[in-house]
Protein backbone atom coordinates (compact mmCIF):
# COMPACT_ATOMS: atom_id res chain seq x y z
CA UNK A 1 0.00 0.00 0.00
CA UNK A 2 2.89 2.45 1.05
CA UNK A 3 4.30 1.27 -2.51
CA UNK A 4 1.07 2.52 -4.21
CA UNK A 5 1.04 5.69 -1.92
CA UNK A 6 4.72 6.49 -3.41
CA UNK A 7 3.72 5.82 -6.94
CA UNK A 8 1.10 7.95 -6.86
CA UNK A 9 2.75 10.31 -5.18
CA UNK A 10 5.66 10.38 -7.46
CA UNK A 11 2.90 10.84 -10.11
CA UNK A 12 1.50 13.82 -8.92
CA UNK A 13 4.88 15.51 -8.24
CA UNK A 14 5.89 15.13 -11.92
CA UNK A 15 2.76 16.40 -12.71
CA UNK A 16 2.55 19.30 -10.87
CA UNK A 17 6.62 19.77 -11.82
CA UNK A 18 5.85 19.50 -15.34
CA UNK A 19 2.79 22.12 -15.02
CA UNK A 20 5.45 24.37 -13.24
CA UNK A 21 7.87 24.22 -16.03
CA UNK A 22 5.23 24.68 -18.32
CA UNK A 23 4.42 28.01 -16.44
CA UNK A 24 7.99 29.15 -16.08
CA UNK A 25 8.78 28.54 -19.66
CA UNK A 26 5.35 30.32 -21.10
CA UNK A 27 6.20 32.97 -18.34
CA UNK A 28 10.40 33.78 -19.72
CA UNK A 29 8.85 33.09 -23.47
CA UNK A 30 6.84 36.75 -22.51
CA UNK A 31 9.24 38.03 -20.98
CA UNK A 32 11.53 37.68 -23.27
CA UNK A 33 9.21 38.85 -25.88
CA UNK A 34 8.07 42.15 -23.89
CA UNK A 35 11.76 42.78 -23.66
CA UNK A 36 12.60 42.45 -27.58
CA UNK A 37 9.44 44.82 -28.03
CA UNK A 38 10.84 47.34 -25.94
CA UNK A 39 13.97 47.08 -27.60
CA UNK A 40 12.84 47.84 -30.46
CA UNK A 41 10.46 50.19 -29.29
CA UNK A 42 14.06 52.22 -28.46
CA UNK A 43 15.89 51.01 -31.22
CA UNK A 44 13.17 52.38 -33.56
CA UNK A 45 12.72 55.86 -31.53
CA UNK A 46 13.09 58.72 -33.46
CA UNK A 47 14.59 59.82 -30.07
CA UNK A 48 18.23 59.51 -29.10
CA UNK A 49 18.32 57.45 -26.06
CA UNK A 50 21.64 56.82 -24.28
CA UNK A 51 23.22 55.65 -21.36
CA UNK A 52 26.31 56.24 -20.06
CA UNK A 53 28.47 54.81 -17.41
CA UNK A 54 31.06 56.84 -15.48
CA UNK A 55 32.14 54.28 -12.80
CA UNK A 56 34.77 52.10 -12.95
CA UNK A 57 35.27 54.03 -15.94
CA UNK A 58 33.84 56.61 -18.27
CA UNK A 59 31.82 54.76 -21.40
CA UNK A 60 28.67 54.53 -23.23
CA UNK A 61 26.83 51.42 -22.74
CA UNK A 62 24.15 51.96 -25.28
CA UNK A 63 23.46 54.91 -27.70
CA UNK A 64 20.19 54.23 -30.00
CA UNK A 65 20.60 54.38 -33.99
CA UNK A 66 18.63 57.92 -34.11
CA UNK A 67 22.05 59.61 -33.57
CA UNK A 68 23.11 58.54 -36.61
CA UNK A 69 20.26 59.07 -38.29
CA UNK A 70 20.85 63.01 -37.16
CA UNK A 71 24.10 63.27 -36.87
CA UNK A 72 25.56 60.79 -39.68
CA UNK A 73 26.51 57.50 -40.00
CA UNK A 74 29.10 55.91 -37.64
CA UNK A 75 28.85 58.72 -35.06
CA UNK A 76 27.15 55.73 -32.48
CA UNK A 77 30.28 53.63 -33.46
CA UNK A 78 32.47 56.47 -32.58
CA UNK A 79 30.80 57.45 -29.66
CA UNK A 80 30.93 53.97 -28.23
CA UNK A 81 34.70 53.49 -28.98
CA UNK A 82 35.91 56.97 -27.53
CA UNK A 83 33.37 58.30 -24.81
CA UNK A 84 34.91 61.82 -25.36
CA UNK A 85 33.72 61.86 -28.89
CA UNK A 86 30.43 63.50 -27.95
CA UNK A 87 33.47 66.82 -27.14
CA UNK A 88 34.12 67.24 -30.61
CA UNK A 89 30.33 67.62 -32.07
CA UNK A 90 29.14 70.06 -29.32
CA UNK A 91 29.40 73.84 -30.62
CA UNK A 92 31.56 75.72 -28.23
CA UNK A 93 28.81 77.27 -26.90
CA UNK A 94 27.27 74.84 -25.26
CA UNK A 95 30.61 73.19 -24.13
CA UNK A 96 29.85 74.24 -20.70
CA UNK A 97 26.46 72.24 -20.43
CA UNK A 98 28.27 69.52 -21.51
CA UNK A 99 30.89 69.42 -18.77
CA UNK A 100 28.42 70.06 -16.05
CA UNK A 101 26.49 67.24 -16.95
CA UNK A 102 28.60 64.49 -16.46
CA UNK A 103 30.37 65.75 -13.76
CA UNK A 104 27.04 66.22 -11.51
CA UNK A 105 26.88 69.99 -11.14
CA UNK A 106 23.92 70.66 -13.32
CA UNK A 107 20.17 70.66 -12.29
CA UNK A 108 18.85 66.79 -14.05
CA UNK A 109 15.56 68.18 -13.12
CA UNK A 110 15.01 70.34 -16.04
CA UNK A 111 15.48 70.24 -19.47
CA UNK A 112 18.45 71.82 -21.44
CA UNK A 113 19.24 72.99 -24.87
CA UNK A 114 22.20 72.14 -26.91
CA UNK A 115 24.06 72.21 -30.48
CA UNK A 116 25.59 68.84 -32.19
CA UNK A 117 27.22 69.43 -35.68
CA UNK A 118 26.39 66.62 -37.93
CA UNK A 119 28.56 64.67 -41.19
CA UNK A 120 27.63 67.98 -43.10
CA UNK A 121 29.11 70.43 -40.50
CA UNK A 122 25.61 71.81 -39.65
CA UNK A 123 24.52 71.99 -36.22
CA UNK A 124 21.19 70.24 -35.43
CA UNK A 125 19.19 71.61 -31.92
CA UNK A 126 18.78 69.18 -29.13
CA UNK A 127 16.49 69.50 -25.93
CA UNK A 128 17.68 66.77 -23.30
CA UNK A 129 16.42 65.19 -20.02
CA UNK A 130 19.04 63.12 -18.47
CA UNK A 131 18.44 61.49 -15.40
CA UNK A 132 21.40 60.58 -12.57
CA UNK A 133 22.23 57.18 -11.17
CA UNK A 134 23.98 57.72 -7.59
CA UNK A 135 25.91 54.65 -5.89
CA UNK A 136 25.68 54.34 -1.91
CA UNK A 137 28.56 57.29 -1.47
CA UNK A 138 26.28 59.47 -3.32
CA UNK A 139 28.61 59.84 -6.49
CA UNK A 140 27.70 59.99 -10.32
CA UNK A 141 28.07 56.41 -11.59
CA UNK A 142 25.68 56.56 -15.09
CA UNK A 143 23.45 58.69 -16.85
CA UNK A 144 20.49 57.75 -18.54
CA UNK A 145 18.96 60.58 -20.90
CA UNK A 146 16.90 61.32 -24.05
CA UNK A 147 17.55 63.82 -26.53
CA UNK A 148 14.67 65.15 -29.02
CA UNK A 149 15.54 67.23 -32.23
CA UNK A 150 13.86 70.58 -31.94
CA UNK A 151 15.20 72.15 -35.23
CA UNK A 152 11.61 72.95 -36.03
CA UNK A 153 10.62 74.67 -32.98
CA UNK A 154 14.01 76.67 -32.76
CA UNK A 155 13.30 77.53 -36.17
CA UNK A 156 9.76 78.58 -35.94
CA UNK A 157 11.29 80.42 -32.38
CA UNK A 158 13.50 82.48 -34.55
CA UNK A 159 11.09 83.36 -36.94
CA UNK A 160 8.86 84.89 -34.44
CA UNK A 161 11.27 86.70 -32.90
CA UNK A 162 12.29 88.31 -36.38
CA UNK A 163 9.31 89.00 -37.08
CA UNK A 164 8.83 91.03 -33.56
CA UNK A 165 11.90 93.11 -34.84
CA UNK A 166 12.24 93.60 -38.36
CA UNK A 167 10.31 95.25 -40.98
CA UNK A 168 7.93 92.80 -43.03
CA UNK A 169 8.83 94.60 -46.65
CA UNK A 170 12.20 96.03 -46.35
CA UNK A 171 14.49 93.20 -43.66
CA UNK A 172 15.47 96.45 -41.68
CA UNK A 173 14.57 96.69 -38.04
CA UNK A 174 11.13 98.32 -36.81
CA UNK A 175 9.70 100.67 -34.55
CA UNK A 176 9.33 98.20 -31.44
CA UNK A 177 13.32 97.21 -32.11
CA UNK A 178 14.26 101.11 -32.88
CA UNK A 179 12.50 101.95 -29.19
CA UNK A 180 14.02 99.17 -27.33
CA UNK A 181 17.70 100.10 -28.43
CA UNK A 182 16.69 104.44 -27.26
CA UNK A 183 15.51 102.80 -24.23
CA UNK A 184 18.67 100.79 -23.63
CA UNK A 185 20.97 103.45 -24.57
CA UNK A 186 19.39 105.92 -22.67
CA UNK A 187 19.25 103.66 -19.28
CA UNK A 188 21.86 101.30 -19.22
CA UNK A 189 24.49 101.51 -21.77
CA UNK A 190 26.98 104.10 -21.55
CA UNK A 191 28.29 104.74 -25.54
CA UNK A 192 28.96 107.59 -27.76
CA UNK A 193 26.18 108.09 -29.93
CA UNK A 194 25.41 109.44 -34.07
CA UNK A 195 21.88 109.57 -35.35
CA UNK A 196 20.61 110.06 -38.75
CA UNK A 197 17.09 110.29 -39.88
CA UNK A 198 15.72 110.02 -43.31
CA UNK A 199 12.56 110.72 -44.36
CA UNK A 200 11.63 109.83 -48.46
CA UNK A 201 9.89 112.63 -50.17
CA UNK A 202 6.97 112.09 -52.45
CA UNK A 203 6.26 108.45 -51.09
CA UNK A 204 2.60 109.88 -51.10
CA UNK A 205 2.37 111.18 -54.50
CA UNK A 206 4.33 107.98 -56.01
CA UNK A 207 1.69 105.88 -53.74
CA UNK A 208 -1.84 108.20 -55.52
CA UNK A 209 -0.47 108.26 -59.04
CA UNK A 210 1.57 104.83 -59.51
CA UNK A 211 -0.23 102.41 -56.99
CA UNK A 212 1.32 100.99 -53.62
CA UNK A 213 3.58 98.67 -55.33
CA UNK A 214 5.53 101.18 -57.40
CA UNK A 215 5.50 102.77 -53.72
CA UNK A 216 6.86 99.64 -51.86
CA UNK A 217 9.85 99.60 -54.69
CA UNK A 218 10.59 102.74 -53.75
CA UNK A 219 11.35 102.26 -50.14
CA UNK A 220 12.75 98.71 -50.61
CA UNK A 221 15.92 100.45 -53.20
CA UNK A 222 16.00 103.37 -50.31
CA UNK A 223 16.53 100.82 -47.47
CA UNK A 224 19.02 99.11 -49.62
CA UNK A 225 20.97 102.04 -50.03
CA UNK A 226 20.88 103.02 -46.25
CA UNK A 227 22.58 99.54 -45.43
CA UNK A 228 25.09 100.24 -48.24
CA UNK A 229 26.60 103.11 -46.89
CA UNK A 230 26.74 102.71 -44.04
CA UNK A 231 28.88 100.39 -41.45
CA UNK A 232 28.01 96.34 -40.63
CA UNK A 233 27.36 97.86 -36.73
CA UNK A 234 25.06 100.37 -38.05
CA UNK A 235 21.61 99.73 -36.78
CA UNK A 236 18.78 100.68 -39.79
CA UNK A 237 15.60 100.66 -38.49
CA UNK A 238 12.43 101.44 -40.48
CA UNK A 239 10.35 103.41 -38.06
CA UNK A 240 7.29 104.26 -39.96
CA UNK A 241 6.28 104.13 -43.49
CA UNK A 242 8.67 106.56 -44.78
CA UNK A 243 11.07 107.54 -41.86
CA UNK A 244 14.12 105.67 -41.29
CA UNK A 245 16.76 105.88 -38.48
CA UNK A 246 20.29 104.87 -38.84
CA UNK A 247 21.88 104.24 -35.28
CA UNK A 248 25.55 104.66 -34.94
CA UNK A 249 27.33 103.54 -30.96
CA UNK A 250 31.37 103.71 -30.22
CA UNK A 251 31.17 106.55 -32.61
CA UNK A 252 32.56 110.23 -33.17
CA UNK A 253 30.76 112.96 -34.75
CA UNK A 254 33.59 112.85 -37.99
CA UNK A 255 32.71 109.59 -38.40
CA UNK A 256 28.88 110.31 -38.26
CA UNK A 257 29.44 113.17 -40.72
CA UNK A 258 31.36 110.82 -43.49
CA UNK A 259 28.70 108.48 -42.90
CA UNK A 260 26.18 111.15 -43.67
CA UNK A 261 27.84 112.60 -46.88
CA UNK A 262 28.13 108.89 -47.98
CA UNK A 263 24.56 108.78 -48.08
CA UNK A 264 23.79 112.02 -50.24
CA UNK A 265 26.72 110.66 -52.41
CA UNK A 266 24.90 107.37 -52.84
CA UNK A 267 21.78 109.08 -53.36
CA UNK A 268 23.50 111.16 -56.08
CA UNK A 269 24.96 108.55 -57.93
CA UNK A 270 21.69 106.60 -57.99
CA UNK A 271 19.64 109.54 -59.13
CA UNK A 272 22.17 110.27 -62.16
CA UNK A 273 22.06 106.60 -63.37
CA UNK A 274 18.40 106.13 -63.05
CA UNK A 275 16.51 109.20 -64.13
CA UNK A 276 12.97 107.31 -63.63
CA UNK A 277 13.62 106.31 -60.77
CA UNK A 278 14.94 108.64 -58.52
CA UNK A 279 15.11 109.04 -54.93
CA UNK A 280 14.04 112.02 -52.80
CA UNK A 281 15.38 111.90 -49.34
CA UNK A 282 15.24 114.36 -46.37
CA UNK A 283 17.99 113.91 -43.87
CA UNK A 284 19.38 114.96 -40.87
CA UNK A 285 22.10 113.98 -38.01
CA UNK A 286 23.06 114.36 -34.56
CA UNK A 287 25.80 113.31 -32.25
CA UNK A 288 26.56 112.98 -28.35
CA UNK A 289 29.49 111.95 -26.61
CA UNK A 290 27.44 110.36 -24.06
CA UNK A 291 24.00 108.30 -24.13
CA UNK A 292 22.89 108.21 -21.01
CA UNK A 293 19.94 110.68 -20.68
CA UNK A 294 20.70 112.04 -24.10
CA UNK A 295 18.85 109.84 -26.18
CA UNK A 296 15.45 111.45 -26.51
CA UNK A 297 17.27 115.06 -27.60
CA UNK A 298 19.36 113.12 -29.90
CA UNK A 299 16.44 112.29 -31.94
CA UNK A 300 14.87 115.83 -31.35
CA UNK A 301 17.77 117.37 -32.98
CA UNK A 302 18.27 115.01 -36.01
CA UNK A 303 14.51 115.01 -36.76
CA UNK A 304 14.93 119.44 -36.55
CA UNK A 305 17.66 118.89 -39.05
CA UNK A 306 16.09 116.81 -41.08
CA UNK A 307 12.73 119.10 -41.28
CA UNK A 308 14.81 122.13 -41.96
CA UNK A 309 16.97 120.01 -45.23
CA UNK A 310 12.52 118.88 -46.61
CA UNK A 311 11.59 122.65 -46.09
CA UNK A 312 14.71 123.75 -48.22
CA UNK A 313 13.55 121.97 -51.19
CA UNK A 314 11.15 122.92 -53.62
CA UNK A 315 7.87 121.54 -54.41
CA UNK A 316 8.76 119.08 -52.51
CA UNK A 317 5.87 116.76 -52.58
CA UNK A 318 5.61 117.11 -56.25
CA UNK A 319 6.46 114.57 -58.58
CA UNK A 320 9.00 115.37 -60.75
Amino acid sequence: MEKLYFVAGLAVGLFLFSVYTSYVKHRWKEKNDKEKQIYQLVENSRDIIYIVQFQPEQKHIYISPALDAYLGKGIVEASLEDPFFPFKLIHPDDVDILERKITDQIDYSKPFVQRWRNRRGEYRWFEEYASPVYNEDGDLVELHGILRNIDEKVQLQQNLEYRSTHDALTGLFNRDYFDRLMEKYDHEVESSVGMILCDLDKLKDMNDRYGHKKGDAYIQKAADLFVESTPENAVVSRVGGDEFTILLTETTQEEVGTIFNRIEEKITTHNNQHRNARLHVSMGYAFRGHSPGHMEELFIEADQRMYQHKRSKPQVYSHT
